[in-house]
Order: C-alpha cells, then structure tokens, then sequence
C-alpha cells in the first residue's frame, strides 16, 4: 500500500493563480479606471464651483431686478389711485386743466402731471406753467398730439392692443406692424432698436437686451387703460406713467417721474443677503452705468447682472465679487481636496492590494510547502515502514539464525519504530497546535536531567549511524519550569535536525549551561543554512534543502514545533552560523523561579 503513495501531488497553485488573475481583474482594473475618471472630474471641478456660484449670485441680481419692477408696478397702482382719488373732488375737465398742479401737491414721485385726450388735445400742463412744465411741452407736444413718432420703450400690463384701432388715424407707422408687437402687449420690439447711451466714465457695457420702437401716443395707448413710457431725450432717461379712467375714457392722465425720488425710493431695495455679505456687492446701475443704489467695488465689472427691464431701460442690477480670487482659491482648494481623497483611496486600495497579493503569495508558498510536507511524510514513512516489514518478516520465517544478526536486526526495527513514532507525534502536535489544543504539564524539573535522558536514549541510534555525540552538561540542576515530554522532544527535534544536515562530518555536540537562562546549545558540522533562510526555517512546512531532491528526510515540522514549544514555556530558539561552517541552534528558557508562564498554555 506505501508504494502506491503519491511522491508529487497537484499543490493547488494553479486554481489560486486563476483567484489572483480574477482579483487583479475584478478589483484592480476597475479601481484604476475609475480612479482615472475621478482625476477627470476633477479637473473640472472649477468649472462646476464657478457655475454653482454664478447660479447663486444670478439669484440675488434676478431678485433685485424683481424688486425694483415691483417697485415700479406699486408706483403706478399708487398713481392710478391719486388720478381716481382727485376725480372723485373733481370733475374731470377741471381737473385736467390743473392736473399739473395737483398731482405735484398729492403725489411725491411726480415731476410734472400730464393730460392729453384721444384726439390729440394737450390740456395740462400749461406752456405759461413752471419751467419743468414748459420744457415737458416742448419736448413731448408732437408725440402726445399723434403728429409724430418717437423711440420709446413701453409696457401696458392691462389689456392687448388692439390692432385694429391702430389703423384708426391713418394706420401705424411704417416702423410698427403686428410682427414688432409683443403677443402679450407687454413691449413694442421693432427692427429699429435705440442703442444703449455710451457711458461716460467708458466703462464697456453689453448691448441691451431691451429692445424698442417708434411710435405715436395713441398708437401706444389703444385700448389699454395704464402704462408705463420710457425715452430717452439728450441722452436723459424719462419715466412716464399714464392712466385713463373708467368715468372719462377719452382722458388720459399721466406724470413723468422725479427720477431722483424714485432712486430714492429704490436704494432701501438694494441689499445684500445676510449669508452673502463676506462675498459679493450689489449695486443698482443707470444707463450710464453709474451705480445709484447699492456698492460696486472699485475698478471692477459684474460678476453677474440683470436688466430691469422696459420700465427702467438699461438699467441693471449687478453683482461683484468682493474678493474675486476668493472663488477661484475655494475651487483650487475643492480640487486638491478631491485630489488628495482620490490619491488617499488609491493608496488604499493599492495597499489592501499589495496585501493581498502578499497574502495570496504566501499561501501558494504555504500549498507548494504543503505538497512538499505530504511527499516528505510519503516518503518518511514508506522508508522506516520498508525496513520494518522487511526485518520482520525475516525474523518471523526464521531466516536469520545467528543471534548477534537477530539482535541488530531487532535495533534497527526498534530505531525505525522511534523514528516513526516522533514523525508522527510531530504532526498530531503540529495539529494540535494549529487548532489551538495543544496542553501542556508545567511542574518543577530538572532540565540537565531532560537533556541527559534525551541524549543517552538517542546515543546508540547516532552512534550505529557513525556519529560522535558529544554532551557538556552541568554539574549541579538546571531548575525550570516545564512540561517534561514537550522539553524533551525539543531536545530530540534539535538533534534529529542536526543528524539531517550533518553531511560527511558526522558530529553533534549538545553544550547545557545554567546563566540568567538556561541556555542549550546543538552544534553540528553540516550544511548550514543559507544566507536569508535564518528565520525561515522555522515556519511550517519550510526546508531549506529540498528534502526529496538532497535526499535529506523530514517533514519541516522540527523546527517548527520546537520554537512553538520553547516559546510557550517563556524561552526562544534562535539560530547562529557556527565559526569553522555547520550549525548552532540556542535554545533558552527562563530558569529557576523566573520561569513564568500564563496558564493559556495548559498551566
């Protein structure tokens, strides 16, 4: 049955190569992928900050424009509610021929108050009125009269013009037809658009977004019942507001703004939010693009800016940074961030990797040593089993007839059985070892009396083998605390190591002596261990010199099991290269009273 034994089996390297292929592929390939990807993103990270901030301070330029519309739309209600209120004291006609005086009396934002009819009659103000009022004349009589068109930016929120009361007096002018109207009626937008006024401290500006047309009055007004009108006269912004009343349709009354009130009124609007006063500035600009309202850092353009809109033609609300190098710090800081968590993640993942790959080295070394492992004890036991068949059953057929050939034959059957019985003692401790159940005995011993038993016993077997075994032993007790049988087969496991690797110098020298450690020396003459090897050879399953292949037994436990022991009981086996070549396993043990050990060992 031992020949049928397999001397080389499959190790298992092949299937754990294959897991280590598929990790690499699985793990590793998609890792760097998206870890390049990552780097991408990054990268446009600034792009992304910078827009999320844009889109923040736009919200903030966009209120602001809201505001000011707002503004402007409570304005015109608080007109149209005057014109009623006065028409309510008054009848209409007298009230439009001094509508001048009393809308400037009852209303703050007004300027100089106007009323026109529908057929083209300027009835207030009076050319013989204020100064404000005769300039108003002279600059508005052709245009409230419908004899003339004039570039205007206009807005009705009421009601759609009619486009058929357009044609009414002679039709609209040629610059205005149903395609320049707004549907909503919320904007003249004609092909000749007024460009916005160059501004005079030659800041560059971007072309308006507002466009606007030429028109008569009553073309305007059709059937609409209030309005706003904005125009540009020597490069002056007028804001008029007009309204026709329910009681006289035919009437329309209107004022052109005090354009410092309303400012005025618009500076409390232009505030900036309480979580954005570190960062930006808001400032209301004119067509001029002056600010009138609000803060504009020094030298610098907007960041982000809204128009107002019809009402307020050119007029933007702006929004500058306050530290304009602030935004492109918090991007660079993000992006480095983000750079040095992907390379953190790299570094982990390649180090668990590098773990891994360590890892999965040393269990196909550990599969390799194990094959080696099963042939050895294939082979460790097939030899010593061979011969003991074979001296039986000569005994045992009476074949040999001279005692002295019955005697050695009976030694070398009883060697063979010792031999197998520490191989095998070897792997059930290593087993036990292994699983955690290995106990031990501890009591006071003598360990000059261990080694001294060990080496007489294990004398003859040397000695039949042509080796000279030397012992210096102490001449008083090496007192310790141990377990006797494990000491002792750390004892046999050194010499059965230096029996191995002894070569054609067969000799062993065993050297005990008693310092602050008890200190056992097993010297040799043999092979040596190889440069590098020194702390290898004490893991399991590890030879240094291919067993199979030197023709050196063992199952590459020895050492093993016998380091495991001696550092159970407190001690350490080390190796040290022995002057002249061979070998010097030390081990030491703590002696007399100092010999403490924890009962996790089986105390």
């Amino acid at each position: 049955m031992l020949d049928e034994i397999p001397w080389k089996t499959d190790d298992g390297t092949e299937p754990m190569k294959k897991v280590a292929l598929v990790f690499v592929l699985a793990v590793f390939v998609p890792s760097l992928v998206l870890a390049w990807l990552a780097i991408r993103s990054v990268r446009d990270q600034q792009i992304v900050v910078e827009r999320q901030r844009a889109l923040l301070y736009q919200g903030v330029a966009d209120a602001l424009a809201k505001d000011v519309q707002s503004f402007l739309a409570d304005s015109q209600r608080d007109f149209a509610q005057q014109v009623e209120a006065l028409l309510a004291d008054s009848p209409t006609m007298e009230l439009a021929s001094r509508f001048d005086e009393q809308i400037r009396q009852a209303w703050p934002l007004a300027e100089v108050g106007f009323a026109v009819s529908l057929d083209g009659n300027v009835i207030a103000p009076s050319l013989f009125g204020s100064a404000e009022a005769r300039r108003f004349r002279l600059e508005n009589d052709r245009f409230l009269c419908n004899r003339e068109t004039v570039e205007v930016y206009w807005n009705s929120p009421k009601g759609s013009i009619n486009l058929s009361k357009l044609d009414e007096k002679g039709g609209a002018s040629p610059e205005v037809s149903k395609e320049n109207v707004d549907k909503k009626g919320e904007g003249i937008f004609a092909t000749k658009g007024k460009s916005a006024p160059t501004p005079k401290d030659g800041t560059a500006e971007a072309p308006s977004k507002i466009p606007s047309g030429e028109a008569e009055f009553r073309q305007l007004i059709g059937d609409s019942y209030e309005g706003t009108l904005a125009r540009f006269l020597q490069d002056k912004l007028k804001l008029l507001i007009w309204y026709r009343s329910a009681r006289d349709p035919q009437l329309v009354f209107g004022t052109q703004l005090h354009l410092a009130q309303v400012i005025s009124g618009l500076r409390q609007l232009v505030k900036v939010p309480e979580s954005l006063r570190e960062e930006i500035a808001v400032a209301l600009l004119d067509d001029n693009v002056r600010p009138v309202a609000g803060h504009r850092p020094d030298g610098q353009i907007p960041f982000v800016s809204r128009e107002i809109g019809d009402a307020l033609p050119h007029w933007e609300a702006a929004v500058y940074l306050q530290n304009p190098a602030r935004l492109t710090q918090s991007a660079q800081t993000l992006k480095l961030t983000l750079t040095l968590i992907i390379g953190l993640l790299l570094v982990a993942i390649g180090t668990g990797g590098a773990l891994i790959v360590v890892d999965l080295k040393r269990q196909l070394t550990l599969a390799r040593q194990k094959t080696d492992f099963v042939s050895n004890v294939s082979h460790e036991l097939k030899t010593p089993l061979t011969s003991i068949r074979m001296f039986s059953e000569l005994l045992a057929e009476g074949r040999v007839a001279d005692p002295a050939r019955q005697r050695h034959f009976l030694q070398i059957i009883t060697a063979e059985t010792a031999r197998l019985t520490r191989l095998i003692n070897n792997v059930l401790d290593f087993a036990r070892m292994e699983r955690g159940e290995k106990k031990y005995n501890f009591e006071e011993c003598d360990l000059r009396a261990i080694v001294r038993e060990t080496v007489e016993a294990y004398r003859p077997h040397l000695e039949e083998n042509g080796f000279r075994l030397e012992s210096h032993l102490p001449d008083g007790p090496v007192p310790i605390r141990g377990d006797r049988d494990a000491l002792s087969q750390v004892v046999v496991n050194l010499i059965s190591n230096a029996e191995k690797y002894s070569g054609e110098q067969k000799e062993i020298t065993v050297h005990l002596q008693n310092r602050d450690m008890a200190e056992l020396k097993v010297l040799d003459r043999g092979l040596g261990v190889p440069r590098g090897c020194e702390q290898k050879i004490f893991e399991q399953f590890y030879r240094a010199h291919d067993s199979l292949a030197s023709g050196i037994q063992g199952s590459g436990l020895g050492l093993t099991l016998a380091r495991q022991i001696a550092r159970a009981h407190g001690g350490e086996i080390v190796y040290q290269a022995r002057e002249g070549g061979g070998s010097c396993f030390v081990l030491r043990l703590p002696a007399g009273r100092s010999a403490d050990v924890s009962s996790a060992h089986g105390n």
